[in-house]
Parts: C-alpha cells; structure tokens; sequence
C-alpha cells in the first residue's frame, strides 16, 4: 500500500482522489459507515478504524505515506487533545513500531497556531503563539509530528492549512446576508489543499518541514463580502468593526479572541516548492457557488 490517510474526511477524500488518478494505491480510514461510504463512492480502499484506538490501528495496512487529517469534529479542546496529539502519538507508534514503516507522515494542522499579529503578514518562520486552548493543542500536535515521528525514523511534515472552503463549505449566505465583522480571511479551496500534500508528497518535498498552506490572497473581510454581494447581484451586507461585534456582549472567550485575532498568511514557500494553485484567489474559488446562487435565484 502507497497511502493511509487517517480521518479520511473533507480534503482527505479529495486526496485520495488524486492520488488514486495518479497511480497510488490508496486507503482511507474513518470510524462512521456514512464516512466509510463516501470513502467508498469517492473510489479507492475505505477501511474502518479509530486513531484513538490503539487495536484498530494495529489492524491497519502498512504503508509508504501515513496522512493524519483527523479532526476532533468541533469539539472542545479535550477532544481535540485527545484525536491531535494523542491519537496522533498513537499512530507514530503503532505505524513506526512495524518492520515495514512509513517513510513520511504529513500532518494536516492550521493557521489558527499563529494567534495574533495584529495584521502582518506570517509565515513558516514566524513564531507560533496560540491563543485559545484548541489551538494549544494543534501547536503541541505540530511538534509531535515532527519530534516523536523522528524518533521512529519517520520524516514529519506539517501542513499547516489556512481556512477552508469549497463544495459544502462555502457558507455564501454569511458574507452577502451579513452582518460581516471587520478583519482578514486566509483561505485555501480544498483541492488545492489536498493538491499541496499530493504535490509535495510525490515530488519527495519539504520532508521534517512546515509549509503554509494558503492562497495568493488574504481577503479583507469587508471587501470580500461586498465582492460576492455584487457577484450574486444582491446589496452589500452590513459591516460592523470588531468593537461593535465584541460590545454585543454574546460571545465566549474563545470567540473573543478570535475576533481579535488578525494575520496574512504568506504562501511564498508554498509557491516556491513549484505547486500551482487550482484557485490563487477566492475569486476563482468561488465562482462555483456563485454560480450555483445565480441558478437558485432563477429557478
């Protein structure tokens, strides 16, 4: 087997597709039969298995490439603590403890690592400072990934996406109903995210490295919704600054700080490792549901 793909969810079924049409001899791994099943209609190996289940790893198959795109489905830091970095251990162990491991795992983590830089830009070597308790957890999963992969022999690689979107996760109608907060959108489509891992895993790039995974663009928050309001043909949204979304008042600590939350995520790294975007900014990525909106509006 070429790939095991742990939490074979959102971008990692548009990876196996990729590289099952490239050549590679794929299998996803998820616990529910719904996700089984779309692992299944995607059209490569979907297996059943927990990463938090230390037997269930066990029965997996061997592979070159382990990928760990697990996610804690929204949950409290507890349980992301439990799937990133336990469950992330867990899988170093039982894949690097074989007589045939892996050579490479890639990571799937995020920019949320970054915290606030009160709107600069950032990249791989800007200094991480998390702000909420899950993204604590996402950093110290990074360094799992990295540190404990090498102590099996395994090259870490983590790909640290910026936000996604694309079919299912446009949320169109947030930006053009609004009320849309002040601030910056760093977003990556999911093909190209999965596009970065296929195209630094079969090129044999940024093996024990971070890359940014991001677009050519971050998008003021403001413009960005006015841009879609007039591609939908509809009214600007209303805006309101972060003072005012924070005076409502309705907000956890956590949200709180991540309305205060402000960076530009840089791609140079991205780019000079020679992968070309599918969608370099949302303006290409969004015309799909732009288009979809315009169909609904005349039907």
């Amino acid at each position: 087997m070429d790939v095991v793909i742990l939490g074979c969810g959102y971008v990692g079924i548009e990876l196996g597709k990729q590289l099952t049409d490239a050549g590679y001899s794929v299998v996803g791994v998820r616990r529910s039969e719904d996700g089984l099943n779309s692992i299944d209609e995607a059209g490569f190996t979907a297996v059943e298995g927990d990463v938090s289940d230390p037997d269930s790893l066990a029965k997996l198959p061997d592979a070159r490439w382990i990928i760990f795109a697990a996610s804690s489905g929204g949950r409290d830091a507890t349980a992301a603590e439990r799937i990133f970095v336990e469950g992330l251990e867990s899988s170093i162990a039982a894949y690097g403890s074989r007589s045939n491991p892996p050579e490479r795992l890639v990571y799937t983590s995020s920019t949320g690592v970054y915290g606030d830089h009160d709107g600069e830009w950032v990249d791989e070597s800007t200094r991480v400072n998390p702000t909420t308790d899950k993204t604590i957890v996402l950093a110290e999963a990074e360094r799992v990934a990295r540190q404990y992969a090498k102590e099996y022999g395994i090259d870490g690689t983590v790909a640290r996406f910026a936000g996604l979107y694309g079919p299912d996760r446009y949320r169109l109608s947030r930006y053009i109903e609004g009320p849309v907060t002040e601030g910056y959108l760093n977003m990556i489509h999911r093909d190209d995210a999965a596009g970065s891992i296929t195209h630094l895993l079969t090129n044999d790039l940024a093996r024990d490295e971070v890359v940014l995974v991001a677009d050519d663009e971050p998008a003021d928050k403001w413009g960005f919704a006015d841009w879609l309001a007039e591609q939908c043909g509809v009214q600007h949204p209303p805006k309101r600054t972060k003072a005012e979304r924070l005076a409502a008042g309705d907000l956890s600590d956590a949200a709180q700080r991540r309305i205060k939350t402000s960076k530009r995520c840089s791609n140079t790294k991205l780019r000079e490792l020679g992968y070309e975007l599918q969608y370099p900014t949302y303006r290409e990525g969004y015309a799909a549901a732009v288009a979809a909106f315009k169909r609904s509006q005349n039907e």
